[in-house]
């Protein structure tokens, strides 16, 4: 990891950038009442059975994090300066934001409204000085601070940017990866979510650096399609490209059951548990889902599902699981099942006057 400057003859080939606003939520609602500054900030639910959007570094400090249950937020940090989100505000600043990042190239990947990848391939200028540029006019012109990974690939310059938050800037460049990535929690690897760490922990997988003596056949065979790509990538290789028309169709739960079973109750409690994740996922991701759909698969390996659009978007997690219920009702089940499944499409940017979770 280098974190100095180097000769651009060095860096010519690290050309992806990740950047990512620091706690940007309450990082606007410091910016626009500069008293709030020095204080724990939280940005979130005023109920007890909403969730925790953003937290500052002051709040981070009593262990509050993004979807934190409110009322655990409450308990850790009774002090703390609570705030109802203002997504009108936030996406206004965004497009401020992004309106810098396209002076400096035109591919630019759209993760969140405080989340975005650049390829600055074509870019004349050194990277390290379009890095500085970029941070530098967004303070000045903003108010806001970023941190910046750069890298030769998407997951690299993510990692990097992950490293030295707040107002960071870390570069990765193919002789570190052996120093860096090895002594890593295998969470830190692109496409390992909780699932596959569990089910690689159950091997004896906690680190990168066990994670590479495992073959590619092996990982494959373990994870699906998903192995093959992560065996590359924690190599350093990852040929995934800057989508400039990024558009998330639809954010799904699904499991395959240990034991199957034709208990609706059985099947209503995972699906309360699903439910809840689709709508942690959905805050996170800042959207709103106006289709739910439910879908089974039984012992025979048939799929049913069962859809609803409704008049509005929601992502609160009682409603999405009163709406599964009612989709699981329509369901005829008359064999086990074996998966269980919940998702959200038609999605859209979250609007605070669509917030239930808020209100």
């Amino acid at each position: 990891m280098i974190k100095d400057r180097m000769n651009l003859d060095k860096i010519k080939e690290l050309n992806i950038i990740h950047l990512d606003m620091d706690a940007f939520y309450a990082a606007v609602e410091e910016k626009d009442d500069p008293l709030l500054r020095g204080y724990p900030v939280i940005v979130g639910s005023m109920s007890n059975s909403g969730v925790v959007t953003t937290a500052n570094y002051e709040a981070r400090k009593f262990g509050i994090h993004s979807a934190m249950p409110g009322f655990q937020a409450r308990v850790r940090c009774p002090h703390g300066i609570y705030l109802r989100p203002r997504m009108n505000r936030y996406r206004e600043v965004s497009e401020q934001i992004f309106s810098i990042l396209h002076e400096y190239t035109e591919k630019v990947e759209k993760i969140s409204v405080d989340e975005a990848y650049l390829d600055i391939k074509n870019v004349d200028i050194n990277p390290i000085k379009t890095i500085e540029k970029i941070k530098k006019r967004v303070y000045r012109e903003i108010g806001l601070t970023m941190s910046i990974g750069l890298s030769y690939n998407k997951f690299l310059a993510k990692l990097a940017s992950d490293w030295n938050k707040p107002d960071g800037v870390t570069i990765i460049d193919r002789k570190s990866i052996d120093t860096i990535l090895p002594p890593l929690e295998i969470k830190k690897v692109h496409g390992i979510g909780p699932k596959s760490e569990k089910r690689l922990n159950n091997i004896g997988i906690y680190t990168i650096r066990d994670l590479l003596q495992l073959e590619e056949d092996f990982l494959t065979d373990l994870l699906g399609k998903s192995g093959s790509e992560i065996y590359y990538r924690i190599r350093g290789e990852d040929n995934r490209e800057i989508d400039t028309c990024r558009e998330r169709k639809s954010i799904g739960v699904e499991r395959t059951f240990h034991n199957d079973t034709s208990e609706i109750e059985v099947l209503k409690k995972h699906l309360k548990n699903f439910s809840y994740q689709l709508s942690e996922e959905l805050i996170k991701k800042e959207l709103h889902s106006r289709t739910i759909t439910v879908k089974v698969k039984d012992e025979k390996f048939k799929s049913q599902t069962r859809s609803r659009t409704l008049s509005t978007h929601i992502c609160d997690k009682d409603e999405i699981y009163e709406i599964g219920c009612d989709l699981l009702d329509e369901i005829e089940i008359n064999k086990r099942i074996r998966l269980l499944g919940v998702s959200g499409s038609n999605l859209i940017s979250r609007d605070l006057k669509q917030l239930s979770l808020f209100d």
